[in-house]
């Protein structure tokens, strides 16, 4: 598998509804679980000749959800009798509300998960073990009637999103060839770890948001604000616009070097700056005793190289070999532990 390998995206979609709560007890596709040799996508090392099942309960990011509900229907089609929700909860939002305090198996993330959540985390005696899914085109979009702010440097976008962008600020505020309309912002809710990223990156500190904008956990949301105004910008994962080109303009962002497009190709790259960011999900290490948890968290690494499911179905670039076995090492070490 190459990471700059790319090919026409197939719709998929789930994808228009990505970042809102769904994919619960996910239907099987077939009546059959995974053969004895390991076909019809089971994941290496699955003992199949005992039929998995159980409940897996999976919270956090929206970013990620799109991935994770591919692979747990992948899953489910191979074990029917496993249930799997998968739930769009932020990754904040799931760390603190439900995988923290033990509620959930597994929570995605957009970002690595914070010191404090770890120390929540700790509290209640959960272990978080960090995997690493795929890299991510954060991507900046605006209305297609906008034909000023096609390309955008890194302090545009801080003029526009940081702390003390107004209500009442203009274009013509942030650059005196552009429109003088007030800009109207739709982007990540404060719960989500694409929020965290883009404050962060952006901004250079956590919480240097401005708070004039209108927050949401669902993608949808955000390109329905921007369609709606040809003032309007937003931001929110690289998978939705992948899979929806037509409905708004993804911004060139200039990080010193010269504008560049978000892709898959310029963020495998490393291009595509400083909006680029790995991917994680994190199982609770005590839940990884239970076969069918881990073997679903082997599936999902082993998945993450995959790049009709990645990069064609969903829109992230796929980890590599070398990469996903890494992972899988280090997996299998904390399953050998909890055994």
């Amino acid at each position: 598998m190459t990471d700059d390998k790319t090919k026409t995206a197939s719709r998929r979609s789930f994808l228009t509804t990505a970042g809102a709560v769904g994919a619960a007890g996910l239907a099987g596709c077939t009546e059959e679980s995974g053969n004895s040799n390991g076909e019809s996508g089971g994941s290496e090392g699955t003992d199949t000749s005992t039929e998995l099942s159980g409940a897996i309960n999976i919270t956090g990011s929206s970013t990620v959800f799109p991935l994770a509900t591919a692979v747990a229907e992948q899953f489910r089609a191979d074990n029917p009798e496993v249930e799997i929700s998968v739930q769009s909860t932020g990754s904040g939002g799931g760390f603190e509300n439900f995988f923290c305090p033990g509620e959930s198996d597994i929570n995605n993330a957009s970002r690595p998960i914070k010191d404090g959540e770890q120390e929540n985390c700790t509290d209640n005696d959960v272990v978080p073990h960090e995997v690493v899914v795929a890299t991510d085109a954060l991507t900046v979009v605006i209305n297609n009637e906008n034909d000023w702010a096609t390309e955008m440097t890194v302090e545009e976008l801080e003029q526009v999103w940081g702390p003390d962008a107004s209500a009442d600020q203009t274009w013509a505020d942030v650059n005196d060839q552009w429109p003088d309309e007030e800009i109207e912002r739709f982007g990540a809710a404060e719960t989500s770890g694409t929020f965290d990223y883009f404050t962060e990156t952006i901004m250079g500190e956590e919480g240097a948001h401005t708070q004039d904008y209108e927050p949401t956990e669902t993608d949808r949301t955000i390109v329905q604000g921007v369609q709606g105004s040809p003032y309007a910008i937003g931001y929110f994962g690289f998978a939705y616009f992948f899979q929806n080109p037509d409905q708004v303009t993804a911004v060139a962002i200039d990080d010193g070097d010269g504008a560049v497009k978000p892709s898959l190709e310029t963020a495998s790259s490393g291009e595509y700056t400083p909006l680029s960011r790995p991917l994680f999900t994190y199982p609770n290490e005590a839940r990884l005793s239970e076969e069918h948890i881990a073997e679903f968290m082997r599936y999902f690494i082993e998945q993450s190289t995959n790049e009709k499911v990645v990069a064609e179905q969903v829109g992230y670039v796929p980890r590599s070999d070398e990469q996903a076995q890494q992972e899988l090492d280090d997996l299998n070490a904390a399953i050998e532990e909890m055994g």
